[in-house]
């Protein structure tokens, strides 16, 4: 399928052929054509897929007709949950709409001053793109005019409902006309999602590419850590590969983030930091540095990371393993852009095994792992059983579990003569034996009652002999 194909006018195929692009996306060729035909859409997307191009194409054909209702309110209104993320579908904007008649395109946005905003709005604006808060602040203050709204988008609703931008979401969804055309993009379409969709969306029509985008041109691997010493040394080991041209690394924390980029600096890295605390236009002088090829290295947390799109990344290295298995799609798609392959690497210490595997679950990938000769771990790792197959048990569940530590159940036999093993890792197993007494396997104890009610049923002696 070429954009030729989806209805787009002349304009807008001639400032995507500026590009480089000649063949939609999934979630591109399924969505604009739905837009472009007035349908409410709802999609599931992953970052790095395409979907700001499948929401600004269309809303800027809609701007090729005029609006029947002189004024200065936006015709298109595009929430973010982030700053960065409004100046990159700004930005995006500013190029899809370059063969255009004049489109008025404005970020309102928190940490930018309320005199130039104020501004900008009083000139007028055709595309609103914002983020709840700051919008709030200026519808409330009577310099945003919504009458005249046609389209409502939400870009990662996701990650909005998670930073708690709810309750401004519906004050300002509350002052928009009801007739508008609503687009809602999403990494998941999980039941707050629904919900969300439910209350503000006539019939949306419904997409889902987030199966189909799994990374497959991103390197994923896993790397072990005994500590944060170890961890430090794998970084700096990471970094200084010829391989790397630009890296984003991913701290849970801003003060973390700080402090890690202040060590790869003194380390000799061209490194800096990037997240909430720091003031808009400290935060744009990053993100121009790294652009323009002056990074090699941003240290960022997960909301300030948000809308980077710099292809020059080709490697995403999570130094601390993220919260949400969500977090890590959104991560690692910073790295293999527009097309381009990528390399995800995260470091991680045996206590964060769940955090893995809830990631790998998420994915349904197994993350391999990987060492480095001369920085391998001495901690002991656990062999880790491929995504939504961590336990393998046959027969009824036993009690007792709980003594026995990690490591896969099964129950083989019936009656009197069934037995628990555990397949471990080098430790004895614990069994049942046929004749009633329990213990440890290879050291038989002194007889025990065996348990009363289900056959097969089984109770440990209080006094093992075993050590």
């Amino acid at each position: 399928m070429k954009f030729e194909t989806l209805g787009l006018n002349k304009a807008l195929l001639e400032a995507i052929e500026m590009t480089g692009y000649t063949d939609p996306t999934d979630v591109q060729a399924r969505a604009i054509p739905e837009v472009l035909a007035g349908s409410d859409v709802l999609v599931s997307s992953q970052t790095g897929s395409g979907k700001t191009a499948a929401f600004m194409l269309p809303a800027l054909q809609l701007l090729a007709e005029p609006h029947k209702v002189a004024g200065n309110g936006p015709r298109v209104l595009v929430l973010t949950p982030t700053r960065e993320l409004a100046m990159q579908v700004t930005k995006a904007t500013e190029t899809y709409g370059r063969k255009m008649k004049r489109v008025r395109t404005i970020s309102i946005v928190g940490g930018m001053p309320y005199p130039l905003q104020n501004r900008m709005l009083k000139a007028g604006v055709d595309i609103l793109v914002a983020t709840p808060g700051r919008l709030l602040d200026q519808m409330q203050s009577g310099r945003v005019d919504l009458s005249r709204l046609e389209m409502l988008v939400f870009d990662e609703a996701d990650r909005m409902l998670d930073m708690g931008f709810k309750d401004d979401i519906d004050a300002v969804v509350a002052k928009v006309p009801t007739d508008r055309q609503t687009l809602l993009f999403s990494a998941t379409l999980d039941d707050n999602i629904s919900r969300m969709a439910a209350t503000m969306m006539k019939s949306p029509v419904r997409i889902d590419i987030s199966g189909k985008a799994r990374h497959e041109n991103i390197e994923q691997r896993l790397h072990y850590a005994d500590d944060l010493s170890h961890k430090n040394r794998l970084l700096d080991h990471l970094l200084r590969d010829t391989d790397v041209q630009q890296a984003i690394v991913f701290t849970s924390t801003k003060r973390a983030a700080d402090d890690l980029a202040l060590d790869l600096i003194n380390q000799g890295h061209a490194a800096a930091a990037l997240h909430g605390d720091m003031k808009q236009g400290a935060r744009t002088r990053t993100l121009e540095n790294l652009k323009r090829g002056r990074l090699r290295v941003l240290v960022a947390t997960d909301v300030a990371a948000r809308g980077i799109d710099v292809q020059g990344i080709s490697h995403v290295i999570n130094f601390d393993l993220p919260r949400q298995a969500e977090d890590y799609v959104h991560r690692i798609g910073r790295t293999g852009r527009a097309g381009r392959s990528g390399i995800a690497i995260s470091l991680a210490n045996v206590r964060e095994n769940f955090q893995v595997k809830l990631i790998e679950r998420f994915t349904t990938q197994l993350i391999p792992v990987t060492t480095i000769d001369g920085l391998e771990p001495k901690q002991k790792v656990f062999d880790r059983k491929p995504p939504g197959k961590t336990f393998n048990r046959k027969g009824p569940p036993r009690s007792g579990a709980s003594n026995a530590g990690a490591g896969s159940w099964s129950k083989e036999g019936g009656g009197n003569k069934s037995s628990f093993s555990k397949s471990s890792f080098g430790k004895p197993a614990f069994s049942k034996p046929s004749n009633g007494k329990t213990g440890f396997v290879g050291k038989p104890l002194p007889a025990a009652a065996p348990s009363a009610g289900t056959p097969g049923g089984w109770k440990k002696a209080s006094n093992f002999a075993a050590k």
